[in-house]
């Protein structure tokens, strides 16, 4: 099955839907017309300068360079955790735990995907490597972001309580355990979402891209479950691990809680 090309003005077809919609949200006066331009701006040139990497990488076919893309990919990702919380961990705290716990949680999972699952050789192939953990962090960004957002806000508008808490006794990581539920129950809720509908509400986009493809919906179907378990175990395991570092930053040593950690 031959795949149908897309030109450029074809492209540029469907922009002129986004540049609508950017009118009428500019109309309505809701603030996000400028936003919106940029973003859709922003991902055109980021998705072109990638397909251009991504070729001359996979003419290489050079373990340092996908290490070298993954490392890129990591910080941007961890730049993003911490520009959108609204109460942060001041100095490199607030940028650290969200990378780390990325790292640790999505590269350890694509790792063993690559290499005891797909098992392609080698297991760090970029056609396999790069898109696998682009799949896992962009998901993990998501969920360690909602996570420790609903953990800092949640710290800090309830302070008086988890000061009464410390006050009766209780160590920092016990006061502040109904915050840390509810912020792993926050971050998990889109994941587990997506899975619930996969197949029959939406289809995702590897599944979709593969079919585009020309591949058969079976195996399409199979890389798509496979990627969706994956998603979810990184998800989970990045945000335990972030939403405990994030509770135990928030005290000291004598379990007091450190309001002048945060930047607000």
């Amino acid at each position: 099955m031959d795949i149908i090309e897309l030109e450029s003005w074809e492209l540029a077809l469907a922009g002129t839907l986004v540049v609508a919609l950017a009118a009428c949200t500019l109309s309505a006066r809701l603030g996000v017309a400028r936003s919106l331009l940029i973003a859709a701006v922003r991902m055109v040139v980021q998705l072109s300068l990638v397909g251009l990497v991504l070729r001359e990488l996979f003419k290489a076919n050079n373990p340092w360079g996908i290490g070298l893309i993954a490392l890129v990919m990591l910080a941007v990702a961890g730049r993003e955790v911490s520009a959108r919380q609204k109460y942060r961990l001041r100095g490199m705290w607030g940028y650290g735990i969200g990378t780390g716990a990325m790292f640790v949680s999505s590269f350890a999972v694509s790792v063993f995907g690559l290499a005891a699952i797909v098992r392609a050789e080698p297991w760090w192939d970029p056609r396999y490597a790069i898109p696998v953990l682009g799949m896992l962090l962009g998901n993990t960004m998501t969920a360690v972001t909602l996570s420790i957002d609903r953990l800092t806000s949640s710290v800090w508008n309830s302070r008086e309580t988890v000061e009464a808490r410390l006050m009766l006794g209780e160590t920092g990581i016990e006061a502040v355990s109904d915050f840390t539920r509810e912020a792993l129950r926050a971050g998990l809720i889109p994941v587990i979402n997506s899975m619930a509908v996969a197949g029959v509400v939406s289809l995702p986009g590897m599944m979709t891209g593969q079919i585009l493809a020309g591949n058969p919906p079976g195996d399409a179907v199979r890389y798509q479950i496979l990627i969706w378990l994956l998603i979810a175990a990184g998800c989970g395991f990045g945000m335990m691990l972030a939403v405990r570092m994030t509770a135990r930053r928030l005290f000291d040593e004598r379990d007091r809680l450190r309001l002048d950690r945060f930047c607000r």
